[in-house]
């Protein structure tokens, strides 16, 4: 009889575990942000396998991605107390730096990146 009231205890703890995990990680989600974009050549259109690097002021830390199907990247686990800034190349051509701000409270920026031939 025990036995059967600790394996029932066990089993109605299993939902509350979860739960809590689940706001464990949502906790954590919050502390860092993300940016996100799209990268166009002069045309306005979408480039695939351009390279854009994201640039942390404060630790000079560079993450590189290279953009995907219609031009997109995106950067997550960001700190929010630091700034970034961003460039893509592509070929000969290179855009022109963006800076992302630790000011900027927004946690999903978008910044698009337009491409310029290089001089």
């Amino acid at each position: 009889m025990p036995r059967r009231w600790l394996v029932f205890l066990l089993i109605a703890a299993l939902p509350a575990a979860w739960a809590f995990q689940g706001k464990k990680k949502k906790n954590e989600d919050e502390k860092f942000r993300m940016v996100q974009g799209t990268v166009y050549d002069g045309q306005e259109q979408h480039v695939n396998g351009a390279v854009v690097q994201l640039k942390n002021s404060k630790t000079l830390q560079i993450r590189s991605f290279i953009t995907r199907e219609h031009g997109a990247f995106y950067f997550h686990g960001l700190d929010p107390n630091a700034d970034y800034t961003l460039k893509a190349d592509y070929q000969d051509q290179s855009s022109p730096v963006r800076t992302l701000s630790s000011f900027d409270s927004r946690k999903k920026p978008v910044i698009d990146l337009k491409l310029e031939p290089k001089k």
